[in-house]
């Protein structure tokens, strides 16, 4: 008896996992759809060339009044990941900005609703990996409820948007970005019905008077 109904709890959950692979890879951008309205800022999450230069392009086409790159690596500074590119004009390049602390798309939403919050800015345009776009959405509008985000996925130069089942890898990254995307959703939950244990109370240590110490046999 309990081995049928386990049986039918694991088929329940495949076919609730396979529905929303399905409506996750058909959800996946083929094309940015907003590629005209103007925000404060210009957000580029690392992760690959093309979206830096996506960025700059963007930020050079006066669309935004800065670009943050977000989740650089602590000992790269802007002028050093500028160099790796094409050449920025100097008007462009003092409208950049870097942030060094996320090292993950978690990381990526609150470094960069901190570096917003600072700049007094409401609006920006999400600059990530086409396949990476969906998790990214989901974890800066937790951070940023109130911003407007124009999402603005890049896609490599082999890969036909349309038809990125055909191109070698994708099916495998997109399941792996599935996956990510589900943990990502769960995670509030999950944080509540098991919380992180507390801090162990530090132990502060009282020095003995040497008075009393030289006393002590």
């Amino acid at each position: 008896m309990w081995t049928r109904r386990l049986g039918l709890v694991a088929v329940a959950l495949f076919i609730a996992y396979a529905g929303g692979l399905v409506w996750f890879a058909e959800d996946i951008a083929d094309a940015v759809e907003d590629t005209e309205t103007p925000t404060d800022a210009i957000v580029v999450l690392t992760g690959g060339r093309l979206r830096l230069e996506a960025g700059l392009e963007l930020l050079a086409g006066g669309k935004a009044k800065k670009l943050f790159i977000s989740g650089v690596n602590q000992r790269v500074d802007r002028d050093e990941l500028l160099r790796s590119l094409r050449p920025v004009p100097e008007n462009t390049a003092c409208c950049i900005v870097i942030g060094h602390t996320a090292d993950n798309t978690f990381g990526n939403a609150r470094e960069t609703a901190d570096w917003m919050h600072e700049e007094g800015y409401r609006s920006l345009r999400l600059v990530t990996g086409w396949y990476h776009m969906r998790r990214s959405l989901l974890e800066f509008e937790r951070a940023m409820p109130r911003v407007r985000i124009i999402p603005h996925p890049v896609f490599a130069h082999h890969v036909d948007p349309e038809r990125w089942w055909n191109w070698h890898g994708a099916p495998l990254l997109v399941l792996g970005e599935y996956d990510k995307f589900l943990a990502s959703l769960a995670w509030p939950v999950l944080s509540r019905l098991f919380p992180p244990p507390p801090a162990a109370p530090s132990l502060r240590t009282t020095e003995i008077p040497r008075s009393f110490a030289g006393g002590v046999q």
